[in-house]
């Protein structure tokens, strides 16, 4: 797998896509903290990599704190209220693919969210609006 990497002076960030590790390059030149970059990157991977993470999954962080602490955000959910051992009569184990196969409750979000307190927690201060650099503002045609 491709690994693409971009930087900016207050750090690097590197992601399986292109788009991917360009959004986490902006948030670091737009003065975003690493936490803060690496939401951004979860976020576009789950629009140009959904096969591989998306809003319907789950979601995983490690962090390493300047005092050198490591910490997880584990944002795996729970088992769907709906998922009994009737529910799936006939199958020798849970299938792989189609509705059966659903095992937990989407984490990833809220995954993102704990990652944001996270980052103001340690100096982040980026908002969640959608703001465009003047290179990528979509131009008006006629």
């Amino acid at each position: 797998m491709p690994l693409y990497a971009s930087g900016y002076r207050r750090g690097v960030v590197a992601a399986p896509h292109r788009a991917a590790a360009e959004a986490g390059r902006l948030m670091l030149a737009e003065g975003g903290n690493a936490l803060e970059a690496m939401v951004a990157m979860a976020a576009a991977i789950a629009a140009v990599y959904p096969h591989m993470n998306h809003i319907g999954g789950d979601g995983f962080f490690l962090m390493r704190e300047p005092s050198g602490r490591i910490r997880a955000i584990m944002g795996a959910g729970p088992a769907g209220a709906g998922a009994r051992i009737e529910l799936y009569g006939g199958h020798e184990t849970i299938p792989p693919r189609g509705p059966l196969a659903a095992l937990t409750v989407p984490g990833a979000v809220g995954t993102w969210m704990l990652a944001l307190e996270a980052a103001r927690a340690s100096g982040g201060r980026l908002p969640l609006s959608i703001s465009r650099p003047p290179s990528v503002t979509p131009k008006a045609t006629s």
